[in-house]
């Protein structure tokens, strides 16, 4: 059997890189402290980057390809570098956070061909209260179907009274954890299996 090239040996060798996203700006967030929580679980086998998207403007169709914003391009590279996504957002008004939206509206393009497509991601809500957080997770989930990105197949994460289980920007209570943890060993399934596909078709290349 043809030996696998040495770059993606050296890939399979470290840590999954991941790009975890916020739906939420503000100090204090809960969605930030479930994605800084997930990123010590899962340190030496995940390097989970919280990625600010404060800086990224306005999606504006006039500024695409090469006229992307250099903040939009550096956050498309480092989407593309990643193995996956992990989205945590709050539910504005029964949907997505305009920031979260936004940050998906640029990776999105161009369309069916952007770094979303075949890009693996695990997706979480949070909310204040006992029932917010479901519209959001829909709404994620068509948003994510429609730039054909690889939404993983794992138990609904939304932790409902977030307020009561952050301690110190951390996620403390641990049936919500346990959610979070299982969505994210999805994703690492999902990327492991994604991986020895592109392998096996590189070696029936090769061979």
């Amino acid at each position: 059997m043809p030996e696998a090239p040495s770059g993606e040996r050296a890939r399979e060798a470290g840590p999954v890189r991941l790009i975890g996203m916020s739906g939420s700006l503000r100090s204090g967030s809960y969605s930030n402290a479930v994605l800084a929580t997930l990123r010590e679980k899962f340190a030496g086998r995940a390097a989970l980057e919280l990625y600010d998207l404060a800086p990224i403007p306005p999606y504006n169709q006039d500024f695409e390809g090469d006229r992307r914003p250099p903040e939009v391009k550096a956050m498309i590279a480092a989407i593309a570098r990643s193995d996956g996504l992990v989205l945590c957002a709050p539910e504005f008004n029964h949907s997505i956070p305009g920031v979260l939206k936004n940050a998906l509206d640029w990776a999105s393009r161009p369309a069916f061909a952007s770094v979303m497509a075949g890009k693996p991601v695990a997706i979480m809500a949070t909310s204040h209260g006992p029932l917010g957080g479901a519209r959001c997770l829909e709404h994620m989930r068509v948003a994510l179907d429609s730039m054909l990105a690889r939404v993983v197949l794992a138990r609904e994460v939304i932790i409902t009274r977030a307020g009561d289980k952050i301690r110190d920007g951390r996620l403390v209570d641990e049936v919500s954890l346990a959610f979070a943890c299982g969505a994210m060993e999805a994703l690492l399934r999902e990327i492991r299996l994604w991986r020895e596909f592109n392998r096996a078709e590189e070696w029936n290349d090769a061979g």
